[in-house]
C-alpha cells in the first residue's frame, strides 16, 4: 500500500481540492472506477460550496498526500460531519490516477478512527451513495457499511450536478465498535 500523510484541509487547499473532487467524481480517466460522468452532468463542487463547508464548526475535511518521485501529491480527501450521535462521511474521493492502490480503504479507516477521537460519543457512521452505483455500494459493504431502508431524492437544488438518469441517495450505516462489542443504535 502507498504510504500516506494525512492532515486537515486548509483554506489555501480549496482550489486544488475543487479540482480533485470534480476530477474524481466527474471524469473517467486513469484507473477510475468511481466516476459519475455517465450518470450526473456538471461539477460536483465549486469553491464557494467548499469554503462554506470548511467554515462549519462540525465539519472536518482530511487530505491524504502521497510522495512519488520526491514530489508530494494531493491524492484523496474525506469529510466528516459530526451530528448528535453519528458522523456522516462525505466528500470522499481518490484522484482517478491513484485509484486501485488501496488508498480509499486506508483513508476511510483513518477517517473512522479520527471521528472517534473527535467525537467519543459516536454510535455510528453514515453516508449517502447514489443508488445506481452498485459497485460503490458493494465496496462500502465490504468496509462494514450496510444499506438501510432509507433513500432520499437526488438533491437537485444543491448545485452538485444534474442527474442524467433517475437517481436517489441510498443511506448506508456502520455501527461503531467499542470495547470489542457492537453498539446498538
Amino acid at each position: 500500500m502507498q504510504p500516506l500523510n494525512y492532515r486537515l484541509a486548509q483554506m489555501s487547499d480549496i482550489e486544488n481540492l475543487v479540482c480533485l473532487i470534480n476530477q474524481a467524481y466527474r471524469t473517467d480517466s486513469g484507473n477510475s472506477w468511481t466516476s459519475e460522468q455517465n450518470i450526473v452532468a456538471g461539477d460536483r463542487i465549486n469553491q464557494q460550496q467548499l469554503l462554506q463547508s470548511l467554515k462549519q464548526e462540525n465539519f472536518y475535511l482530511f487530505i491524504a498526500e502521497a510522495t512519488e518521485d520526491f514530489q508530494t501529491h494531493l491524492v484523496a480527501c474525506i469529510g466528516l460531519t459530526c451530528q448528535a450521535d453519528h458522523v456522516e462521511i462525505g466528500t470522499f474521493c481518490v484522484d482517478s490516477h491513484w485509484q486501485n492502490k488501496g488508498i480509499g480503504k486506508q483513508l476511510l479507516r483513518y477517517a473512522e478512527k479520527k471521528a472517534l477521537e473527535i467525537f467519543p460519543a459516536l454510535r455510528h457512521y453514515e453516508m449517502y451513495v447514489l443508488d445506481a452505483r452498485a459497485e460503490l455500494i458493494q465496496y462500502y459493504e465490504r468496509c462494514g457499511y450496510a444499506q438501510t431502508d432509507y433513500r432520499e431524492a437526488y438533491p437537485l437544488d444543491a448545485n452538485v450536478g444534474q442527474p442524467l438518469i433517475d437517481l436517489q441517495l441510498q443511506h448506508m450505516r456502520k455501527l461503531v465498535l467499542q470495547n470489542g462489542s457492537i453498539v446498538e443504535s
